[in-house]
């Protein structure tokens, strides 16, 4: 294993329950919501988000979410660690682009974050990525791996690829999964079986990272279009809610009991949902002196990426609400963990 020593700057936090120092870093996920840069690119659904489509998605329209997803990225994680997120997962990105706008934004740009990403052969040219500070991470291999469905038709579902970057944070291997797996129109039942798929192929990845580094952390995160109780996750993929239930091959999922306390990252018909999460490997669960291990999780959902207004009043701060723009965030809200080590 290739192994490199930085110098790194941390917040220290102390537990008051054990009086103890640690190094923090944070890791999350956020949806963007469709963006999508104004060009209306031959071969991809994505007319609709151009100056001409029926979303009227103009260059100001385009900065202006930019803006908006970098003042929330800005803030994420900071209550324990000033850089806020270390590692993102990033999802509904048309292409590498606008990211390349997106983390050039003022908020952020001092972070200098790093982008890894692969086209997806998704029609409507949406994709997953990678984007990590390097002076907390160094990537050493990255992938895109196909996720082959087969629908009740007979035709091959065309979805997004799993991301699978593999790297050191601090010195110690970190494998992340990124995710956005098949939605649910047609109906949850009609499309368990896609989603119970992916599951099984991230299921794999991660056995297959186990079995040649068996002791690298391992991080599925995603959206999901799946709630933690869900069969996909809890069954497919061997999530469980107690840590310690978690055996050596599974994963530990802390949004189990957010999703059952009613709160979630993204609401229809009045009920939330809790799509997006980070499942944590039975590796970065047990305390350590000199490794990193998860200390706990949130959702960040301050009231401003709350709509104030109109059908979609109480969810997530959305930037149409239907083809009314209305200058939000996303229809998501994001999610952070924090990893901590003895200082």
């Amino acid at each position: 294993m290739i192994r490199l020593f930085l110098p790194f700057l941390f917040l220290l936090l102390t537990l008051s329950s054990r009086g103890q120092s640690y190094q923090v870093v944070a890791v999350g996920f956020y949806n963007f919501e469709n963006l999508f840069d104004t060009l209306d690119t031959p071969d991809v659904l994505d007319t609709e988000f151009s100056p001409d489509g029926t979303r009227h998605w103009t260059p100001d329209r385009y900065q202006e979410k930019l803006q908006n997803l970098a003042r929330v990225v800005s803030e994420m994680g900071t209550d324990l660690t000033p850089d806020g997120p270390a590692l993102l997962g990033v999802a509904e990105i048309e292409n590498r682009s606008v990211l390349e706008d997106f983390v050039r934004q003022e908020a952020i740009a001092g972070r200098n974050y790093q982008i890894v990403h692969y086209d997806s052969p998704d029609r409507r040219g949406i994709d997953v990525a990678l984007l990590y500070q390097p002076k907390y991470f160094q990537v050493i291999g990255s992938e895109a791996k196909t996720l082959d469905l087969d629908q009740r038709d007979g035709g091959k579902l065309i979805t997004r690829d799993v991301l699978h970057v593999a790297g050191l944070l601090d010195g110690q291997e970190v494998h992340v999964l990124v995710n956005h797996w098949p939605s649910r129109r047609g109906g949850e039942k009609a499309t368990r079986p896609l989603r119970n798929a992916a599951a099984a192929l991230n299921y794999a990845l991660a056995d297959s990272i186990r079995q040649l580094h068996p002791n690298a952390g391992i991080l599925v995160m995603g959206d999901l279009n799946d709630d933690p109780v869900n069969q996909s996750v809890s069954r497919h993929l061997k999530a469980s809610p107690e840590k310690e239930e978690v055996k050596p091959g599974e994963f530990y999922n802390p949004w189990t009991t957010f999703f059952k306390k009613g709160i979630g990252t993204l609401a229809y018909r009045d009920a939330w949902s809790l799509f997006d999460q980070i499942l944590v490997s039975e590796s970065l669960l047990a305390r350590a002196d000199d490794r990193y291990f998860f200390y706990k999780a949130a959702i960040y959902n301050p009231s401003y990426l709350v709509q104030p207004m109109g059908h979609y009043r109480g969810y997530p701060y959305r930037t149409f609400d239907f083809d009314e723009y209305i200058s939000g965030y996303s229809d998501h809200f994001p999610v952070v963990i924090y990893l901590v080590k003895p200082h």
